[in-house]
């Protein structure tokens, strides 16, 4: 009779579900490394997430818990160099916003003194005012110191720039530009080759009579000349034409200067 040997089977742990436990923490780690790819690289950011996913999977310790690596050319120094930099640049730009709605409010203040003086005077149909972006322009209408073809500012209207000129003396002092304006009649004379040199010349001869005045700083004025092409009314008209024969004063806005 054969005997029966005894077979004894050691008893394994079953760990069959190790293989989808790890599939499904690759396909996280996937996630997560395309999600980040794709985002910009911020290491705070990283990093909190990185001591997340670590306390949760790794009791707080593995691989994710160093920072995001960073490209050569950014080092982390840097970016708090960065950040720094613009932190020291908002008070500077506080600063030339405030700056800038103040100058605004000084010439809105000038532009109502300016107006005040026009209605006492009775110069509706001759001076207007206006704000715009680049300052205070002020425009002599209806033809008022020139005539046709001339460039000299009439002996009879020299006293009106003279008390004009008193409007510009402003505290703080300001950069004032003149322009000069003509109509589109072709002129081609023995003193002025074109509207363009008679315009510059109008502009010139009006900052003369101006600069008379002893408060104004002759540094602080220039002329422009623009000839017949920025009209303000037709020239199809006599009335037209003797408004676009105009000088503009523009009152410029202090600019800000940073202080170190």
């Amino acid at each position: 009779m054969s005997k029966k040997k005894k077979h004894h089977h050691e008893d394994h742990v079953d760990e069959s579900w190790l293989i989808p436990y790890a599939d499904l923490l690759t396909l996280l780690l996937a996630l997560f490394i395309v999600l980040f790819a794709s985002s910009s690289v911020d290491a705070h950011k990283f990093q909190q997430m990185a001591q997340a996913f670590n306390s949760a999977f790794n009791g707080g310790t593995g691989m994710m818990e160093f920072p995001a690596p960073l490209p050569e050319d950014q080092p982390q120094s840097a970016n708090k160099e960065d950040a720094k930099n613009e932190d020291n640049e908002k008070p500077d730009i506080d600063a030339k916003r405030q700056a800038e709605l103040m100058e605004k409010a000084e010439l809105a203040e000038l532009q109502k003194k300016i107006n005040a003086y026009i209605n006492e005077k009775g110069l509706d149909n001759r001076l207007e005012t206006r704000l715009t972006d680049d300052g205070l322009l002020i425009t002599i209408l209806n033809d008022v110191f020139f005539d046709s073809g001339r460039a000299e500012v009439r002996i009879g209207d020299e006293n009106l720039a003279k008390e004009i000129s008193e409007l510009l003396v402003t505290k703080p002092p300001r950069n004032v530009v003149i322009s000069g304006h003509t109509d589109n009649v072709p002129i081609s004379t023995a003193q002025f080759e074109s509207n363009w040199h008679l315009s510059v010349m109008r502009g010139v001869n009006f900052m003369k009579v101006i600069l008379e005045n002893e408060n104004l700083d002759p540094r602080r004025f220039s002329v422009k000349g623009f000839g017949e092409f920025q009209p303000v009314a037709t020239n199809d008209t006599a009335q037209g034409r003797a408004t676009n024969r105009r000088v503009e004063l523009l009152i410029l806005p202090n600019e800000y200067k940073e202080t170190n």
